[in-house]
């Protein structure tokens, strides 16, 4: 059976405070897609991830020097460069960043609770750091899918029925 990697969960804003369980919410999210999508590691490896709870301005600086894009948005992923030389510790999957007042934004715009838009957003960056992506239609739909699978045990709605994309 696959182990639930190590969640660190780093508070960087204030702003997240006022979202009462935030990090629970983050772990459950990180715990929940774990179980599908971690078979490709060996049985039994031990995993890490840190999630950055972080504002809009420290993102759109992150946005801007990764990824040219000078603007903030809900969620940053960074993978692991590289797995670790066996036995020389968990392997670190990489850390997803996820911006305060634009996952507020878009929860307040799509009526959703905040807790279930901060739950895709972890699941969503944590399939990122594993190579999901949605760079193609085909691509989108099978890392959709998953999402809607893994949220639903959350009990959390299907996001893809309010929008078009994470």
């Amino acid at each position: 059976m696959t182990r639930s990697p190590a969640v660190d969960v780093v508070i960087d804003s204030p702003l997240w405070n006022l979202v009462p369980g935030a990090k629970p919410v983050v772990r459950r999210a990180i715990k929940a897609a774990a179980t599908p999508v971690l078979e490709h590691l060996q049985t039994g490896s031990e995993s890490e991830v840190a999630i950055v709870l972080t504002d809009d301005a420290a993102i759109q600086a992150l946005n801007r020097q990764w990824r040219g894009r000078d603007q903030p948005t809900n969620v940053l992923s960074f993978p692991s460069p590289s797995p670790q030389p066996s036995g020389t510790g968990p392997r670190l999957l990489g850390d997803v960043i996820i911006a305060y007042e634009t996952t507020a934004r878009e929860a307040e715009a799509r009526g959703l609770p905040l807790g279930h838009h901060l739950a895709h957003l972890a699941v969503h960056g944590f399939l990122h750091l594993l190579g999901y992506d949605h760079e193609s239609d085909k691509e989108a739909e099978a890392m959709e899918r998953l999402e809607r699978e893994i949220l639903a045990r959350l009990d959390v709605p299907d996001p893809y029925a309010f929008h078009d994309g994470a």
